[in-house]
């Protein structure tokens, strides 16, 4: 078997294992411990619903492996923000939120993409991408959604910022 890493968002709330098969209508398997912790975990970015109450794919997990395997979207260090910048979600730090900045990825999934040459804002961008084939391949970065209402492309994180444990996904 090969090993994996990934980042889902997801909703989630502490059930435990009796409370998961009364929602769903099974009985509790006798050797299992009706008592024990856990979540309902509802996978929210993929997955088709498997109950009427919800819009994802639910199932639950015991709390020692969603411990183990979900953190808060609140509090999150910069490497947690850059998965979820990955996964194209917003994120923030907490002391920007008041005034309305975040940051996102310029292409879902940190992808790079060809842009016509006639797309390029930069005459220099647009004469190169005209004398190498009508179109140059443009590499994704960060931008930032500034306080004042624009977006600067190409934002850098500071060490305050990737030292961090402040991070949070914008909704």
């Amino acid at each position: 078997m090969n090993r994996y890493i990934g980042t889902k968002l997801i909703n989630a709330k502490p059930m435990n294992r009796a409370e998961y098969n009364a929602l769903r209508g099974w009985a509790v398997p006798a050797d299992e411990n009706p008592d024990d912790a856990g979540y309902l975990v509802e996978y929210i970015d993929g997955g088709k619903a498997n109950h009427p109450d919800f819009a994802g794919y639910i199932s639950w997990s015991p709390a020692d492996v969603f411990d183990r395997a979900y953190r808060p979207v609140v509090g999150m260090s910069f490497g947690d923000a850059i998965a979820a910048l990955k996964a194209g979600q917003k994120v923030a730090r907490t002391g920007w939120n008041g005034k309305g900045m975040w940051l996102s990825l310029s292409a879902h999934g940190g992808e790079s993409r060809s842009v016509p040459a006639g797309a390029f804002w930069s005459e220099n961008n647009s004469r190169y991408a005209a004398e190498n084939g009508g179109a140059a391949v443009v590499l994704p970065c960060i931008t930032m959604k500034t306080a004042t209402g624009e977006i600067l492309m190409g934002w850098l994180a500071s060490q305050t910022d990737m030292l961090a444990d402040d991070w949070l996904i914008v909704e």
